[in-house]
């Protein structure tokens, strides 16, 4: 699952925003569903570790000059969670830029 979500920010408010509003992104997602890690590998990129329905999925958010680009690797068998998490980061991922 790709979701990239515009901006027009710069690179490094994106980059402290994110920063600063990252603990909050297991709020974003239904309650109960999941729970989520992240990690920062790279200056432009947070990894996401999430456990829902007792998988481990993984993914990333990718900071460029005009999107935030969120990749989110969902397992086959929780593909019926797909839709409530596009739906979910759609709905909340601009709350990271805020």
């Amino acid at each position: 699952m790709r979701i990239a979500l515009p901006h027009k920010l710069g690179r490094e408010e994106v980059r402290r925003r994110m920063h600063s509003h990252a603990h909050e992104i297991g709020s974003y997602l239904p309650p109960g569903m999941a729970s989520v890690e992240t990690q920062w590998p790279q200056e432009d990129q947070m990894d996401l570790f999430i456990t829902a329905a007792g998988q481990q999925i993984e993914g990333s958010i990718d900071i460029t000059d005009e999107t935030v680009v969120i990749e989110i690797d969902l397992p086959a068998m929780l593909g019926f969670l797909r839709g409530k998490l596009e739906n979910a980061v759609r709905k909340q991922g601009g709350k990271l830029l805020e």
